[in-house]
């Protein structure tokens, strides 16, 4: 029996068929929130039901469609293009990989649609090989164990790359900044929420006095969700460091770091927003 995975991501490889239209769409956030509901629904309808009422902190992610396009955004009828579908709890992981499976909406060979357009996911070996780096599945015990089982002490620097817009939500406004009470202060919220240890509220408090922006590469850019609301998010890269080391807290911030290619980061992770990895190495 294959062991349960407690975080999960999946790549899908999606090639537009001949039917599909060339209208442009600027965003596709929302079609791929649907798209990975109605693939949990095919197998656990009731799952599907709470992952869609979950507020803020869901335990799952989408990217926004990836690929070539024309230069108004429209889809090009020789290109795959990609989605990326994360998961961090054992029942939403385990929804996914039953729809990745033969027979599964996600199947290889299946046709889906994303904002009424057909496509069909074709093998994952047609994807340019870079996107590979983001396929992977994990528990929290092995996520955490290199840094909080002692076997090697954590960094005093991480970079950290905002790989689709990223903004949080602050007193009521969205700041497209990477400030770090807001990045780990808000991997540290999303961790407590579904990891079977939680760790210390104190940690925001060495989040808070600690830790510092060092360096970054940064640039915003808008992107338009339902009825036309314009939300601005940063991409780039950005590198964390701490101004008074300490192994065990250092050791949760790299556990929180590693954790973010799962969760997604900021407002907006289940509509394609708030894509995070860390740069390791």
């Amino acid at each position: 029996r294959r062991a349960m995975s407690e975080l999960l991501s999946v790549l899908l490889a999606l090639k537009p068929l001949p039917q599909a239209s060339p209208r442009a769409v600027t965003w596709w956030g929302r079609a791929t929130h649907a798209l990975f509901l109605q693939a949990i629904a095919q197998r656990d309808a009731e799952l599907a039901n709470q992952l869609h009422d979950a507020g803020q902190l869901h335990p799952f992610s989408v990217s926004n469609l990836l690929g070539r396009f024309g230069r108004r955004g429209e889809l090009q009828p020789d290109q795959v293009y990609a989605v990326r579908l994360t998961a961090c709890r054992a029942d939403v992981c385990q929804a996914l990989l039953n729809a990745l499976e033969p027979g599964g909406l996600l199947s290889e060979g299946s046709q889906v649609e994303l904002d009424y357009q057909p496509f069909e996911v074709r093998p994952l070996g047609e994807l340019p090989p870079e996107l590979s780096q983001w396929r992977s599945q994990a528990d929290y015990s092995t996520l955490a164990s290199p840094y909080l089982l002692a076997a090697q002490p954590p960094p005093r620097r991480l970079r950290l790359q905002f790989a689709s817009p990223t903004t949080f939500k602050s007193n009521e406004q969205h700041l497209p900044l990477p400030l770090p009470r807001l990045v780990f202060g808000n991997l540290l919220e999303r961790w407590n929420a579904v990891a079977p240890l939680a760790f210390p509220p104190e940690l925001q408090r060495y989040i808070d006095q600690c830790l510092t922006l060092n360096r970054y590469d940064l640039r915003t850019r808008a992107v338009t969700l339902k009825e036309g609301l314009l939300r601005v998010g940063m991409v780039g890269w950005a590198e964390f460091a701490t101004l008074n080391y300490d192994r065990y807290w250092m050791s949760l911030i790299a556990t929180l770091a590693r954790f973010a290619r799962y969760s997604g980061v900021g407002a907006g992770v289940s509509l394609g927003l708030g894509q995070m990895r860390w740069l390791e190495g």
